[in-house]
């Protein structure tokens, strides 16, 4: 199973030749000094710079976190860390967890009272591993911002991270992906995981998004802040509505980009999503003469070759860089779906890896493939601790393994069962969350968010992970919403689209009216044309 916004994995994943996905830029380092924000304290310190204690919670001004990657920006930022309990509902003899916080100051000397508080994807990742993308975008140009690792992810103590699932997904490459056995040997290295943590001392029914929710509020509070906005990109987005709902007091705007609403999580959004943005990059194909003449019917020819590839699997060999010794590769149906949806952030270059696969040639796929798969940045830093809450506690008790199969015929009927069983990016969940084994949520979980607060719902149009559709559904019960969808650009449109920064950070400064007049020059991408 992959989690849904792995942008650590994108950043990484362009320095391949072959690539699967986008990337932020490089990061920003900001030497300004930030001037104190508005706290509920009174204490005139600048904003993380005093201890202080709300309700449960409490904030310790400290060290930067570490982090699996130098990231420059940290040098200037302040930082520290929120104690919060592991499980609210526990009232006696709680224990404590601690939470990383890293406050990067506004880019200038002036910045705005009301920081932005920086939402995570994954779930599972770390949001101090997301500074680089915040800053490549502009986002502290005239506000702090405020990153703090979600529970159980990597800068958290305790870090519920899971090295032997990530590398049996490595180590897997030469199965087949959606062999019943290779789904067996998944949900074996699942269970190690939890038997891992467990053994640890973790309650694994404490991580997940209606925590995390609390969290943040505690933050707020916790570092004297009357008030400030949220920005959360893909399953952010899923706890940022969460949050909206639960705990809205304090907040002035809320951001959302790659839109996942709690009320769809699941196997069956996660088929449209990629009806969606797979259609979209075909037609993109279609319209421009050159590539409609050199790949026509490229979608009929994708279809029928995941038909083909789940019938009779091909193998082949590649190398990728950074590992020595080639690499096979496995490549059947449910395998070239998920290549696509990942694909999708460099989606000039599609059209013709699906055609060369049409001829023989599975080369580019494979490489592309096998290089996200391998790369350092995908082993050891995911929290499946937090994965597994949020999907086993939110997700699977909400929508059934035949849910997620009629959704998936009824968006791509020519496909068999065993590729429509295992949702893009999400393959043998229900299996997994049987060897998880936590309690359901409370069924509020699934209620949409009705909300006041001014709200920019981003969307891409090539998004294949979050369907684009999801942003506008989202935003028909938010009143006071400005829903957007950028086109030709894949999940997560502030980490590749200047117009989205340039909307992104307009909202912030006017949250009634962002700036949107950059979607009328945007251009489709100049396809691949192959000699």
């Amino acid at each position: 199973m992959m989690s849904l916004c792995p942008p650590r994995h994108r950043r990484a994943l362009r320095r391949l030749p072959a690539t699967l996905a986008g990337a932020t830029a490089g990061a920003l380092v900001v030497g300004l000094a930030a001037m104190p924000a508005r706290a509920e304290g009174g204490d005139g310190g600048p904003l993380g710079t005093v201890a202080r204690t709300a309700g449960g919670a409490h904030f310790e001004p400290g060290p930067c976190p570490r982090t699996a990657d130098p990231i420059p920006a940290l040098e200037d930022a302040r930082c520290g860390t929120l104690t919060v309990p592991e499980k609210r509902t526990h009232r006696k003899g709680r224990k404590k967890i601690t939470l990383a916080v890293a406050i990067i100051p506004a880019a200038t000397s002036r910045p705005a009272p009301d920081p932005i508080v920086w939402l995570a994807g994954g779930p599972g990742d770390d949001a101090v591993s997301e500074i680089p993308m915040a800053l490549a975008g502009g986002l502290n140009r005239d506000r702090d911002v405020i990153f703090m690792s979600q529970r159980g992810t990597y800068s958290a103590d305790p870090e519920l991270t899971c090295r032997n699932v990530d590398e049996f997904a490595a180590n897997s490459l030469d199965l087949v992906f959606g062999a019943p056995s290779t789904g067996r040997l998944h949900v074996e290295e699942t269970r190690k995981c939890r038997e891992q943590l467990v053994s640890r001392g973790a309650d694994l029914s404490a991580y997940n998004g209606t925590e995390s929710s609390a969290d943040y509020d505690d933050l707020r509070k916790a570092l004297g802040i009357r008030q400030w906005n949220v920005f959360g990109i893909s399953y952010g987005t899923d706890l940022a509505l969460q949050y909206m709902r639960l705990h809205p007091k304090g907040i002035r705007s809320v951001g959302i980009d790659g839109v996942l609403p709690p009320s769809l999580a699941g196997g069956a959004v996660t088929w449209k999503a990629a009806r969606e943005g797979f259609d979209s990059i075909f037609k993109a194909c279609a319209e421009q003469p050159a590539c409609n003449t050199r790949y026509p019917n490229l979608k009929a020819t994708f279809e029928r070759l995941v038909v083909e590839l789940e019938a009779r699997p091909v193998t082949t060999t590649v190398t990728v860089p950074g590992h020595p010794e080639p690499v096979k590769v496995v490549i059947d149906g449910g395998l070239l779906v998920n290549w696509l949806t990942f694909a999708s952030h460099l989606a000039a270059g599609v059209p013709r890896s699906i055609d060369e696969l049409a001829h023989g040639n599975p080369q580019r796929i494979a490489e592309q493939y096998a290089g996200g798969k391998l790369s350092p940045q995908a082993i050891g830093r995911v929290s499946h601790g937090l994965v597994f809450g949020v999907f086993c506690r939110e997700w699977t008790p909400f929508e059934s393994e035949e849910d997620v199969i009629r959704a998936g015929r009824r968006l791509f009927p020519s496909f068999p069962r065993s590729v429509l069983a295992n949702a893009p990016l999400l393959s043998w969940m229900h299996a997994d969350c049987r060897a998880w084994d936590v309690p359901p949520a409370h069924p509020s979980i699934r209620q949409r968010t009705y909300s006041d607060i001014p709200t920019l719902v981003l969307s891409g149009g090539f998004d294949s992970q979050t369907a684009p559709s999801s942003g506008p559904y989202a935003a028909r019960t938010l009143s006071r919403s400005t829903a957007v969808t950028v086109p030709y650009v894949a999940h997560v449109v502030f980490a590749d689209s200047q117009c989205a920064q340039t909307m992104t950070v307009s909202f912030f400064d006017r949250p009634n009216a962002p700036d949107t007049r950059c979607l009328a020059g945007l251009q489709p991408p100049q396809f691949e044309i192959a000699p």
